[in-house]
């Protein structure tokens, strides 16, 4: 049986659910395909069903910003049940021997932390806060919230302003060089590298020296989702559903239909076929190009480029996820700390790290998580309480993923032996818990390959104009009608929604619609600048 609609969706996560909103109000009929169960991909809250009542958000939880961000706007998502909070002690380092760095959303807190450790360190710290901020408002967040300029014309328009040329001045280096150039102290240092860095980034990967001082210049902080993550992707679908667009979940696709060079629709693995005018992927490229879209139909070299997107060594997370009858206790009695780093003493501690990965073998534990039930009651029963900790952890084990089958639990031991070593209070607290490893994340979301959360790295020119590579950097792809709007694309992986946010502006304007939305042209922006 053959249906139809205006534009099918292949897969669920949040960047395809933006895009599939901000359609559906232009009177498109959409519809999107979704492998599991449930919609939202990495926006995912699940109650543990031996302990009702407690939820956990095993893979996206920390979301920098979200509620600044224009499609959470435009799309007036608190009007159907979203709505975020931002805790003012963001970020806590503890050491072994009592002493933390702390983030705070005031930005005065966070250099008075700074300055326990190094006075000099606290005046760079205001320095590059200032100096940035500009930065961050004018050139990076635009730039974020719009499809990529090649990579000269951009150079060309920020060379012309004074913001433009600092930022290309520090953009060649890497994280690790920014962070050893202009810091001295062992602590903050590690702290830098963790918190705005390694999360997200290879800390040697040249191109990126911007990215810290662009963090820690952001107006916006780390932010949760009232409800657990699902909130959001459940708002989303409520837009959608209140203009008429569909979910479809627990579908396998088989292939893309092509004709003539352009995408027309989808068949489906029992046979049924969908027709469509576009075909959007939030799906990885190798799953697009060489999984669904049949080889005869690709141009000379495409598969190739295709089958060369690389993934991130550092990204995959072993996550241990409690119930508890208290929250760690940390010891110090002040405000709830959001996000908490424990493990990290040292900035040497990350070449270690890199090269446990490299060899497939488990490094001394540096984690970081939090207690969402501090913030938000409603994710345990009444007096009771949700905690993780995270663990980047490399995907193929001593060369195999499979051996987390066995690793798995021997290992969320240790991690729970250590988290103790921090809040002794978790010895009698901690009512059960369970471990997912990074195998465990490709088995949920296929899309992440070796468990990269990021769905891409940014090294091999993987960055900008080039994302996912060359000729499909601006949401378009090589064949008609087919596009692209997942975490492979610009601006890259983290929950942001503006890959979706930009490749809906793309679809639109080749579709000849006026967006209801204002979708950003960045050259005339870049241009307007002084």
């Amino acid at each position: 049986m053959a249906q139809s609609c205006d534009i099918l969706f292949l897969g669920s996560g949040h960047n395809a659910l933006v895009a599939q909103a901000l359609l559906a109000r232009t009177g498109l009929t959409t519809l999107s395909l979704e492998q599991a169960d449930v919609a939202g991909g990495g926006l995912a809250t699940l109650e543990n069903p031996r302990c009702p009542g407690f939820f956990h958000n095993p893979h996206s939880f920390f979301h920098r910003g979200i509620s600044a961000m224009p499609w959470y706007r435009d799309l007036e998502l608190e009007s159907h049940g979203a709505r975020y909070v931002e805790p003012a002690r963001n970020v806590v380092l503890i050491r072994r021997d009592g002493r933390r760095l702390e983030w705070w959303v005031d930005p005065e807190r966070t250099i008075d932390s700074f300055a326990q450790f190094s006075q000099s360190d606290a005046s760079t710290l205001r320095r590059w806060m200032e100096d940035f901020r500009p930065i961050v408002e004018t050139i990076l967040a635009p730039e974020a919230q719009a499809p990529p300029l090649p990579p000269e014309q951009r150079r060309a328009l920020l060379k012309r302003t004074a913001a433009g040329r600092l930022l290309l001045e520090v953009a060649p280096l890497s994280p690790l060089e920014f962070v050893l150039r202009e810091f001295q102290d062992d602590t903050i240092r590690a702290g830098l590298l963790f918190f705005n860095g390694l999360r997200e980034l290879d800390l040697r990967q040249p191109g990126f020296g911007h990215a810290i001082p662009a963090l820690l210049a952001a107006p916006r902080k780390a932010q949760m989702c009232i409800g657990g993550s699902a909130s959001l992707a459940r708002a989303l679908l409520a837009v959608i559903e209140k203009h008429q667009g569909g979910v479809r979940c627990g579908v396998n696709l088989s292939r893309i239909l092509v004709q003539n060079g352009r995408a027309v629709g989808v068949e489906l693995a029992g046979g049924e076929v969908i027709h469509a005018q576009v075909v959007v992927s939030g799906l990885n490229p190798q799953q697009t190009f060489l999984n669904l879209v049949p080889a005869d139909c690709l141009p000379a070299g495409l598969r190739t480029l295709a089958a060369g997107f690389q993934y991130n060594l550092l990204a995959p997370l072993f996550g241990l996820h409690v119930a508890l009858d208290a929250p760690p206790d940390y010891g110090d009695g002040g405000a709830p700390p959001f996000m908490t780093i424990l493990g990290l003493e040292r900035y040497g501690q990350f070449h270690d790290i890199v090269a446990a990965h490299e060899r497939g073998e488990i490094p001394g534990t540096v984690g970081w998580g939090a207690c969402p039930t501090l913030h938000d009651a409603t994710q345990a029963p009444s007096g009771k309480h949700t905690a993780f900790l995270w663990e980047k952890l490399p995907f193929a084990l001593r060369g195999d993923s499979s051996n987390w089958k066995s690793e798995s639990q021997a290992h969320a031991a240790r991690l729970l032996e250590f988290w103790r070593g921090y809040a002794p209070n978790l010895r009698g607290a901690v009512l059960d818990h369970f471990a997912l490893s990074p195998a465990d994340t490709v088995s949920a979301l296929p899309n992440m390959e070796r468990g990269d959360l990021l769905v891409g790295s940014f090294s091999n020119g993987q960055v900008g104009y080039h994302r996912p590579f060359p000729g499909a950097g601006t949401y378009r792809t090589a064949i008609g009608q087919l596009y692209l709007c997942g975490g492979s694309t610009h601006p890259g992986g983290n929950v942001t929604g503006l890959c979706g946010y930009n490749a809906a502006g793309v679809i639109a304007a080749d579709l000849g619609l006026k967006p209801w939305w204002q979708p950003r042209d960045i050259a005339s922006h870049l241009e307007q600048l002084r």
